[in-house]
């Protein structure tokens, strides 16, 4: 079966909850996405604004709080918000990442080898028992290796360790100073061990919420390497389907998944920062046109808040004074502008309450951008 690039568009949009917000509560909605991209503490928030019917923030800052929606250092080796019950079966799968990753050159270059921090880690999650800043959890590490190996040993086992960030409070549930709790929901692994069935697991639920996708959109949402990829997908014959992408490449699938027709209408919306769906494909063509790519990846990887028009990123936005500033790379229709004033009413409403000027620690990137039309929103 072939499916076509507008096809495969509607799909990840369905999947995302982006064609129409769903009536669904936050654990149900965080379970469908099955990872929220959680770098800047406000973005699930504004994720999950997106996609639900009348989203309440203090449900999301409940679910935190009762670690029912945990934030921790995961996919692509950065901070997500996931399920509680999926957070150790997507560690366990990139195990093997996590090891290379945080383990590797800055580590050793505190006189540090993987065995040492085997040794250190139980020891760290017992202290890590309680909520513990990251000075604390450096303290305890300078009591057993001295004050020259502290930074690069906190560096490599802050994500090494089986840690989860620890709700604070604040607007958006955790602060810019960042506290540790052991996460205690399973087994720790060590060094390169790996768990093949949990790999399974992971790309089902990737299927789940991203499908179809290639063994190369799978690499780049895990941070895992193709040749185990390509191993679990023959291990899952029958549990999944092939496709033939647009461009020939193969897209594996769950049957039965929902696939909309490429002609399904796609309202507008106001991304967050480093939504998944820009992120969670190595063909990130699929919802960022090519050309404007560059513009939202900014070059030390900050990826700024989208309009989506159609099911593509047009532009981008910002709170400023008045309301929310878009900035579209191409001229966009007068309904499409309509809708997305409606959008920014009720974002501003939503940050009116917690943080009015969300993201305005990167305004500096707008220096930089040239869209074809500015327009403060709502007019």
């Amino acid at each position: 079966m072939e499916i076509t690039a507008r096809a495969l568009n509607r799909a990840t949009l369905s999947r995302q909850l982006l064609l129409r917000r769903e009536s669904l509560g936050v654990l149900d909605a965080v379970r469908r996405v099955v990872a929220l991209q959680a770098q800047y503490a406000a973005s699930p928030y504004l994720a999950l604004w997106n996609r639900l019917v009348g989203f309440a923030p203090a449900d999301l800052d409940a679910a935190f709080a009762d670690r029912a929606v945990v934030k921790a250092t995961l996919l692509r080796i950065t901070l997500h918000a996931v399920h509680a019950d999926d957070y150790q079966v997507f560690r366990e799968a990139m195990q093997p990442t996590l090891y290379a990753s945080r383990l590797g050159y800055r580590f050793a270059a505190s006189g540090l080898t993987p065995a040492d921090a085997d040794e250190l880690v139980p020891g760290l999650l017992s202290f890590a028992d309680r909520p513990r800043t990251a000075a604390e959890m450096e303290a305890w590490l300078e009591e057993r290796l001295g004050p020259e190996k502290k930074a690069g040993a906190w560096w490599g086992l802050r994500a090494y360790a089986p840690l989860l960030h620890a709700a604070t409070g604040g607007p958006w549930s955790f602060g810019t100073r960042p506290s540790f709790r052991a996460t205690r929901t399973g087994p720790t692994l060590m060094g390169r061990e790996t768990d093949p069935e949990a790999l399974r697991r992971l790309l089902l639920r990737y299927l789940e919420g991203f499908g179809p996708a290639s063994v190369a959109d799978m690499a780049q949402f895990a941070l895992v390497q193709r040749a185990p990829i390509r191993q679990a997908l023959r291990e899952l014959d029958g549990a999944i389907e092939e496709l033939q992408g647009p461009d020939g490449t193969t897209l594996f699938d769950l049957p039965g998944a929902p696939r909309p027709p490429a002609d399904t209408p796609a309202p507008p919306r106001l991304m967050a920062m480093w939504d998944s769906i820009l992120l969670a494909y190595a063909d990130r063509g699929r919802v960022i046109p090519p050309a404007y790519r560059p513009l939202v990846t900014r070059s030390n990887g900050d990826v700024l808040p989208t309009l989506l028009v159609d099911g593509y990123v047009a532009g981008v936005w910002r709170p400023v004074d008045g309301g929310i500033e878009a900035t579209a790379f191409h001229e966009l229709s007068p309904a499409a502008w309509d809708g997305l004033s409606a959008e920014a009413r009720s974002l501003t409403t939503l940050l009116a309450d917690r943080d009015p000027r969300v993201y305005s620690r990167y305004d500096h990137w707008w220096a930089k951008l040239s869209g074809a039309q500015v327009r403060i929103l709502p007019r």
